[in-house]
């Protein structure tokens, strides 16, 4: 059976206006509805050093409740406010920004104050969100507004001028990587997984020297520490538990058996003592544990805290057993970086293809927002701190809503807005909207950059990988320093999101008779 097409119908379908922008839409939508409430959770409580007040010096602290976010207000010199729309903004040098509000209680010991809700800044508000005054126009009614009908919208309006933010390509987090490197000569055969949790993200390497040992490296760790001794510290009890982590293969056996030989721990006591003297040389055995257990918690493999309770706090009923499995989770995991590096020795595995799709991950409008919220919420939430001490030591009531001072959450949202320079060091993230014609709008709105150095040749990252096809646009891509870094979507690309219902996964999983590592059942 053969079907006619009318191509007109299918062009109007390519360049519609919910199509164009509607990846940056959707990545927007989604981080005012779910991940903005995600990131006031994370944060939970603001705690302060605030002591000798009241008669049982009991702690003062604040408590985050809901976050929610209006809609895009202006105003005037004579106090009135209005509502704001994108043509007024661009007329008058305005930013379309929305005021946040959210609910704080002040809690000292028994005693809990009633919920302020209280505006703690302006969050700027893509043209076309949800937030957006313009939802749900019909196209009369957003030309009776001074817009026009065709506009995709999808950027923001910062002092007057039109900012799109562009969409990042980065290599895929906590994913198992393998490759080679050189050294004295040497080849050195790496793992090495870049692992991320609530903005943090950490680089942690498993590489096997030329005596066929294992070395890992971690952030706030010098050098490099034994795998066996690491292993030890996080739970391992035994040769056994050691071994059948990492596989039991015998090829790799043979390997293992030189590691346990090198060993200097045999307990966990000793594993952890072990970290405590590479991390705190020359320090009492108490605080060298104590250093060894938070770097350990906190700066290695640290998506894998998401297990962790966010309820439970130290000295709680539980907290060390959530603990305990947890560092018994991280040992699993590089067990599992073991085994990959061994395998590439033994040529079991190829090097992975870094430039293959399925190891890239897209950060869209929506992720960049939720990693300058969750940067600008931190430096609020250390002002709020600061304010109620200063008010505590002057014998002050204490208010939240003296204590609240919402320019300064407003200016670190608008500044990397304004200028470009992200969080993490990223610069062009924000890039003045190319308004040359139509076209060129619709094409910056689809564009991808790398962060690879341009100075750099990286031929492989810049060649047309056979991945890309019906991803990535294989001819639009400027010439010069910028060719094959800068990359523009297919037309008809469909950009999925990931999951974050980690108990569906677990469900599916275990539907498909995954056992679980240590034979629990869930």
């Amino acid at each position: 059976m053969v079907y006619l097409i009318d191509r007109s119908v299918l062009s109007r379908a390519y360049f519609a206006r919910e199509h164009v922008a509607r990846h940056q839409l959707d990545s927007f939508n989604y981080f005012l509805t779910e991940n903005l409430q995600k990131v006031v959770n994370e944060q939970k409580i603001i705690e302060t050093d605030i002591e000798n007040r009241g008669r049982n010096n009991d702690p003062v602290w604040v408590e985050l409740g809901n976050i929610e976010v209006k809609k895009p207000l202006v105003r005037e010199a004579d106090g009135s406010q209005g509502e704001l729309y994108p043509s007024e903004a661009r007329l008058r040098n305005l930013t379309y920004a929305a005021p946040i509000q959210l609910g704080l209680t002040l809690v000292h010991g028994e005693d809990r104050q009633e919920p302020i809700v209280t505006t703690i800044g302006q969050l700027p508000i893509m043209v076309g969100s949800v937030a957006c005054n313009l939802y749900g126009m019909s196209d009369e009614e957003r030309v009776s507004h001074g817009e026009d009908a065709f506009d995709p919208g999808a950027y923001f309006i910062v002092n007057g001028t039109e900012r799109v933010l562009m969409t990042l390509e980065d290599l895929a987090s906590n994913k198992i990587m393998t490759e080679f490197t050189e050294r004295y000569n040497e080849r050195i055969y790496v793992a090495k997984v870049f692992s991320q949790f609530r903005g943090y993200r950490a680089l942690v390497v498993v590489e096997r020297n030329k005596k066929n040992l294992l070395e890992v490296s971690f952030p706030s760790v010098a050098g490099h520490l034994k795998f066996v001794d690491l292993m030890r510290a996080l739970g391992m009890t035994n040769d056994q538990e050691v071994v059948n982590a990492v596989s039991t293969d015998e090829d790799i056996l043979t390997f293992m058996m030189q590691n346990l030989e090198e060993s200097e721990c045999d307990s966990v006591e000793g594993g952890v003592m072990y970290v405590g003297k590479k991390l705190a040389p020359n320090q009492t055995k108490d605080y060298q544990k104590k250093r060894a257990e938070f770097v350990l918690d906190n700066y290695l493999l640290p998506h894998l805290n998401y297990a962790l309770p966010t309820t439970l706090k130290e000295g709680d009923e539980g907290y060390d057993e959530a603990v305990a499995s947890v560092r018994l989770a991280k040992a699993h995991f590089l067990g599992r970086m073991a085994e990959a590096c061994f395998d590439l020795v033994l040529n079991k595995r190829r090097i992975d293809d870094k430039d293959h799709y399925s190891n890239k991950r897209l950060k869209l409008a929506g992720d960049l927002m939720e990693d300058l919220f969750r940067i600008s919420l931190n430096r609020l939430t250390r002002d709020i701190k600061y304010q109620l001490e200063r008010a505590s030591m002057r014998h002050r009531d204490l208010s939240i809503a003296t204590a609240v001072r919402a320019d300064v959450l407003t200016e670190r949202l608008l500044h990397p807005l304004a200028t470009g320079n992200w969080v993490g060091g990223r610069t062009g993230v924000s890039q003045l909207l190319d308004r040359v014609d139509h076209m060129a709008v619709l094409s910056h709105l689809r564009r991808v950059i790398s962060p690879l150095s341009r100075s750099q040749p990286h031929f492989e990252a810049r060649d047309l990988h056979p991945t890309q096809w019906g991803r990535i646009c294989p001819s639009e891509t400027p010439e010069g320093p910028n060719c094959g870094l800068v990359k523009n979507f297919a037309q008809m690309v469909e950009i999925s999101k990931g999951v974050n219902d980690e108990e569906e996964i677990m469900r599916i999983l275990h539907s498909l008779n995954v056992e679980h590592i240590r034979g629990e059942v869930r």
